[in-house]
């Protein structure tokens, strides 16, 4: 096969690629998944580390390989590609992968029974797409203090830290004990302060003096987290996403809410919020629009 046979089947391998990464993020985000690759300084954030060790040269499972160092925004967490700026360096892999060349190994460090790439990514990407199961990898290990095995869940050790903060931060817990505000995707915590920050600032305009962050984050709870929870319990709306919680939906309505305003430029109540949202992201409504989104992108490809 010459050169540039080798280039244009590496060309359309990224594209295959980068295609089906495009129709899984459609997939995940019209389910309210996420699929990023997990970031390694974030883990860091929340593990105890007692120590590291060069492990040398191993054959490593490419599906434990669950994060990155520093390319956790170009691949999915099915090592897809996110980003068109890759293609150049993908495709140099690729055309090595169908040389037959003998690549080096990726390096990764490893903490518990998974990895997370320090470099080789886009060896993993093509390695992954071509449906290889195992890679040569430089390995890194990281002692940590428990087990870490395939059923430990690294977004459910960030979700608590980020729930710890959130509590801590707002003293929400003191003001309310009974109060229990659960996510299950990480990062959401940190766009709930943002919503009091944003509370505060248009209740400061509204009474035109500015109001303590205690009061802010009281009058946000009372008078927009709770009504919204309530039309959620009466609507029985978290029946129809089983896999989330009610501050998730909470969430997701208020963010819908904005939108609707913004497009239609006019006030909608939260009922009327929520029951557009459940209409539009009924898991029903989901499978049709997914079904009709792979049919037109797959004649556009």
């Amino acid at each position: 096969m010459s050169f540039d046979s080798f280039k244009e089947r590496s060309k359309m391998d990224f594209d295959d690629a980068y295609f089906h990464g495009f129709i899984r993020s459609i997939e995940n985000w019209l389910r309210l998944d996420k699929t990023q690759l997990l970031a390694f300084n974030e883990i860091l954030k929340h593990i105890s580390i007692q120590g590291q060790y060069d492990a040398g040269i191993q054959e490593i499972e490419i599906d434990a390989i669950i994060g990155s160092v520093n390319r956790y925004a170009d691949f999915d967490n099915a090592f897809l590609p996110r980003q068109k700026h890759t293609r150049s360096r993908w495709e140099k892999i690729d055309r090595a992968y169908l040389r037959d060349e003998i690549l080096p190994p990726v390096e990764v460090y490893q903490i518990g029974k998974y990895y997370f790439v320090i470099d080789g990514n886009h060896r993993v990407s093509v390695a992954k797409q071509r449906g290889q199961k195992w890679i040569d990898a430089h390995v890194v290990k990281i002692e940590v203090p428990y087990e870490i095995d395939r059923n430990f869940d690294f977004n459910q050790l960030i979700l608590k830290e980020e729930q710890n903060h959130f509590y801590e931060k707002t003293n929400i817990k003191n003001l309310y004990p009974d109060v229990k505000i659960e996510m299950s995707i990480p990062g959401l915590f940190d766009r709930l302060q943002e919503h009091i920050d944003a509370h505060r600032y248009y209740t400061g305009e509204f009474l035109q003096h500015a109001i303590s962050y205690e009061k802010a984050v009281c009058s946000w709870y009372e008078n927009i987290y709770l009504p919204l929870v309530k039309i959620i319990r009466e609507q029985k709306i978290l029946d129809q996403f089983p896999e989330r919680t009610e501050a998730d939906l909470y969430f997701w309505i208020i963010e819908h809410l904005a939108f609707l305003k913004a497009e239609y430029h006019k006030d909608f109540s939260f009922e009327e919020a929520a029951g557009d949202f459940l209409m539009k992201f009924h898991p029903n409504f989901v499978k049709l629009s997914l079904a009709k989104a792979k049919k037109w992108l797959k004649k556009g490809h």
